[in-house]
């Protein structure tokens, strides 16, 4: 009886032992799938990296472009106030000059009237 309870037994256990276990080929497939996956994920790393940088230029540049267009607007600002200010001084001028030509107008009736 106790022989073939053993016998029973074994019968159950080796089976359930063989099917459990993984064997070298298996262990060799699984291991060289993490090591696909591990290389995967460094590239992934690499791309995301060589994104980041790539991100970071472009917001230097941008920041650059975006501080030479300020003085852009300062300097063409600038120019703006010394035009209105060379127009009002133009026509300070020209008022002068009109009132000094109708004054020597003026002057030139006067002595023609003589």
């Amino acid at each position: 009886m106790k022989k073939s309870l053993l016998l029973i037994s074994m019968m159950l256990v080796l089976p359930t032992l063989m099917i459990s276990c993984a064997t070298t080929g298996e262990l060799e497939k699984v291991q060289a799938e993490q090591k696909m996956i591990d290389a995967k994920a460094d590239q992934a790393l690499q791309d995301a990296q060589a994104a980041k940088t790539a991100a970071d230029a472009a917001q230097v540049k941008a920041d650059a472009a975006k501080v030479k267009a300020d003085a852009a607007k300062v300097m063409a600002d600038e120019t703006s106030v010394r035009a209105e200010s060379a127009i009002k001084a133009a026509e300070e001028r020209e008022r002068i000059a009109d009132e000094k030509a109708k004054k020597a107008d003026e002057a030139f009736q006067k002595s023609m009237k003589k």
